[in-house]
Order: C-alpha cells, then sequence, then structure tokens
C-alpha cells in the first residue's frame, strides 16, 4: 500500500483518482488494439518449421533435380557452340575471312566453277540448316525465353541514344547546316545523323519514303566506301612493285575478258579466274556472299533469330555481336557522333566514286596516277585541260 498524491486515503484503490486511471488505462488499450503475441503474425497464426523438415525438403530437391541439372549444362554448351556460329557466319568480318580462303581455293582449283560456288554458298546454307535442325530450335527457345530481357536492354539502349542525340551539336535545330537555301528544308528536324537541311526537291516529306531513301543512302555510302579502297589500294600496291597482274580498276574486267589474265590480289599469288568463265563465276560469287547478308538485312533484323542471334539495333544500325563486335553502341555519345562521321565519309565516298567514273572516261587512267600526273603538272593536267582534249578527239 501507499499513499495518494492527491488524496487523504492510504491507498490508491481508495483514492479519487483511481477510478479515472483505470478508465484512462481501459481506454487507451481498446485504441491500441488486442496485444498481438511476437509468434503471432498478423495475417495469421504460422506454425514453425522444424529445422529437420526443411532439410529434408532440400535434400529432396537437389536428388530430383541433379540429373536434369546436368542435363541442362550439356544442352546449353551445345546451343552455345550453335550461337556462336551463327554469330560468326553473319558477321560481315566472316565474309572478308571467306574471300581470302577463296583466294585459296581458286589457286587449287583453277577454274572449279562448282567448288567455288558451292563454298561461296555455304554460309547461308549452314545457317539455314542450323535454323531447321534440333539443336536450331533448342536455340531459338532459349533466345525466346531471354528475349523480354533482352528488349529491355535494347530499350534501355536505344533511350540513352536518343538523349545523347539530345545533346550533341550534329542533331536537332542547332545543328550545323549548309548555306542558305541549301539547307533551308523545314521538314528535315536533324534526327538523322548527317542531316544538313539539303533536300531542294522535297524528296523526304513524307516519312515512309525518307525511311527509304535514308536506308538506300546508307546502303550506298558504305558500298562506296568499300569501292574507293578497292579501286586505290591495289595501284598504290603496283606502284610498290607488287604484280597484281592488272592494278587499274576498270581495266581488270576487260583484262579478264580477253585474256587469261592471272590476278594476284593482295601480292597472293594464283588468284586465277580465267576468261569470260572466270567474269560469271565472279558474278555468282558476288551475288551469293552479297545477296545472303543484303536479304536477312532487307527482312529486318529479326531474321536471325531462327539461329538465336538477336539484334538490338534497327534496320539501318543492328549493333550485336556479328554487327558491333567491339560493342562501339554502349558509349551512347560515341555512338551517335560515329554515325554522323559515317555518313560523311560515305558521301564522300560516293563522290570520289563518281570521279572515278569521270576520270577513267577521259584520261583513261587510274585515280592514283591521275593524282601524281596533276602533282607533277597541275597547270597541264588539270580538269579544264583534260576536258578540252577530249573534246578536241
Amino acid at each position: 500500500m501507499r499513499a495518494c498524491p492527491l488524496s487523504k486515503s492510504r491507498t490508491i484503490s481508495r483514492c479519487p483518482c483511481a477510478a479515472s486511471l483505470s478508465r484512462a488505462s481501459l481506454l487507451r488499450r481498446l485504441a491500441q488494439g488486442p496485444e498481438v503475441p511476437d509468434s503471432v503474425s498478423k495475417t495469421g497464426p504460422r506454425a514453425p518449421q522444424p529445422q529437420e523438415q526443411q532439410q529434408q525438403q532440400q535434400q529432396q530437391q537437389q536428388e530430383q533435380y541433379a540429373e536434369p541439372q546436368s542435363g541442362a549444362s550439356q544442352e546449353t554448351l551445345t546451343t552455345r557452340a550453335a550461337k556462336l556460329a551463327a554469330e560468326v557466319v553473319a558477321s560481315p568480318l566472316f565474309y572478308l575471312v571467306a574471300g581470302l580462303l577463296a583466294i585459296k581455293l581458286v589457286a587449287s582449283t583453277g577454274e572449279d566453277g562448282a567448288t567455288i560456288f558451292v563454298f561461296a554458298a555455304l554460309p547461308i546454307t549452314a545457317l539455314t540448316a542450323l535454323s531447321k535442325s534440333s539443336i536450331g530450335k533448342q536455340v531459338q527457345q532459349q533466345l525466346e525465353a531471354k528475349l523480354p530481357e533482352l528488349q529491355a536492354q535494347a530499350e534501355r539502349q536505344r533511350l540513352a541514344h536518343q538523349r545523347a542525340r539530345e545533346n550533341s551539336k550534329w542533331y536537332g535545330t542547332a545543328r550545323p547546316r549548309l548555306p542558305g537555301l541549301l539547307g533551308s528544308a523545314g521538314h528535315l528536324t536533324g534526327q538523322a545523323a548527317g542531316d544538313a537541311g539539303f533536300d531542294p526537291l522535297g524528296l523526304a516529306k513524307d516519312p515512309a519514303a525518307f525511311s527509304r531513301y535514308r536506308e538506300a543512302e546508307l546502303l550506298h555510302a558504305r558500298w562506296a566506301m568499300l569501292g574507293v579502297v578497292g579501286c586505290v589500294v591495289p595501284e598504290l600496291l603496283a606502284l610498290q612493285g607488287v604484280d597484281l597482274g592488272e592494278p587499274v580498276w576498270w581495266k581488270v574486267g576487260a583484262s579478264k575478258l580477253n585474256s587469261d589474265l592471272t590476278l594476284n590480289w593482295g601480292g597472293i599469288e594464283g588468284f586465277r579466274i580465267a576468261g569470260k568463265q572466270g567474269i560469271g563465276l565472279i558474278a555468282a560469287c558476288q551475288a551469293v556472299l552479297m545477296g545472303g547478308p543484303e536479304y536477312a538485312r532487307y527482312v529486318g533484323i529479326r531474321s536471325l533469330e531462327p539461329v538465336g542471334v538477336f539484334l538490338p539495333g534497327d534496320q539501318n544500325y543492328p549493333g550485336g555481336g556479328p554487327f558491333d563486335p567491339l560493342n562501339y553502341a554502349a558509349d551512347a555519345d560515341g555512338f551517335v557522333d560515329q554515325a554522323v562521321k559515317e555518313i560523311k565519309n560515305g558521301r564522300l565516298a560516293m563522290m570520289a566514286m563518281l570521279g572515278f567514273f569521270a576520270q577513267a572516261a577521259v584520261t583513261r587512267k587510274g585515280p592514283v596516277q591521275n593524282v601524281l600526273d596533276f602533282v607533277a603538272d597541275p597547270a597541264g593536267d588539270n580538269i579544264v585541260t583534260n576536258v578540252a582534249r577530249l573534246l578536241q578527239s
């Protein structure tokens, strides 16, 4: 018993404030709700599982999935090998190596056109066979299981590229344009690489037409860059004393049609395709080696999914292992700047090829020799004097 500080009563139970304290305590308990023991959750009682029972369940799961996991790992190795092979065959670098191998094959088989044509058709045939095989089906199923994650990564990359374009000086309304009316096309908003506002005929006002023209421009630009290298390098090698048979690019076809010429491209001895049959064989190999990749590009970047190859980009910039083996697209700022450099160099290459055509018709020489002649005598050997000679003749 202790005395209540507010009353003369000797105990709290008999003091006047005891009732009020009891009522206050009761109201607080009602407001807080009933006390729940720690062992009981708010969603209902949950009996703890014994440790031995948990160990038994884990052991059963391990025994149940032990064999399938082993089989799955073996299957994954097989499908990984098939996917890697598909990526290699789909890569443009593969066709460069295949071209060098074709040189040695021609040297060893002579004019066995059937063997060479089969060799040229082998990559596309192998991809088709893989897509139809049971391993190809497994590769495709594995890719389909990963597609949501891969597509999410591709979308994040696309958004990063879009932000990089917004921050780049080469895109948007503030981008550099051609001076005056040449760069005044209002329907060009700077969303594409190399857009300098040039469209005096309004050919790109329709978005669908602009997409087609853009694809065609990129295609021609890339082939023109390769063509300039193919025209210039053999002539430079010949000036250094390398025996190529015929170094001038436009004379090669005529030489092959009219003689039994041996072409030693790059100094590799024995690249011999003779006469008219050789020209036809070159055209056939080119149609197969170039037609396959171009058809895959034309039908879309998803055309390689049946062989387990996912391309994260779009039709003009597919990306992925085959087309971006060094993963330049991961650097968004660098990627958008490289796209501008590519189209600029491609346009210069297209103009250069046009100049090569004109020089060949007027001077009957190669582009390297034309440059050397101009450097030796700028006043007597230039475009004006060459055109005057052409008109006089």
